[in-house]
């Protein structure tokens, strides 16, 4: 059974574990992302938690588009 992603809404906040699923990918490469200041985050001082807006994931994935008619 295939696994169905969920949809990432722009007003949304995601935690690292929800952003990874909801964009099929690991959650160490969506570390890696946010090390390469490809996804940017909030994390509020004192806290470990990190925070991503689901509009921050979008544009991540608007910058990084390829043209399929390449």
């Amino acid at each position: 059974m295939a696994q169905v992603k969920a949809t990432i809404e722009p007003g949304a906040v995601y935690s690292r574990q929800e952003a990874s699923e909801a964009l099929g990918i690991s959650l160490s490469t969506l570390k890696r992302l946010i090390a390469r200041g490809h996804l940017k985050i909030s994390k509020p001082t004192g806290m470990r938690r990190v925070f991503i807006t689901g509009d921050s994931i979008l544009a991540m994935l608007n910058q990084t588009a390829i043209d399929k008619g390449a």
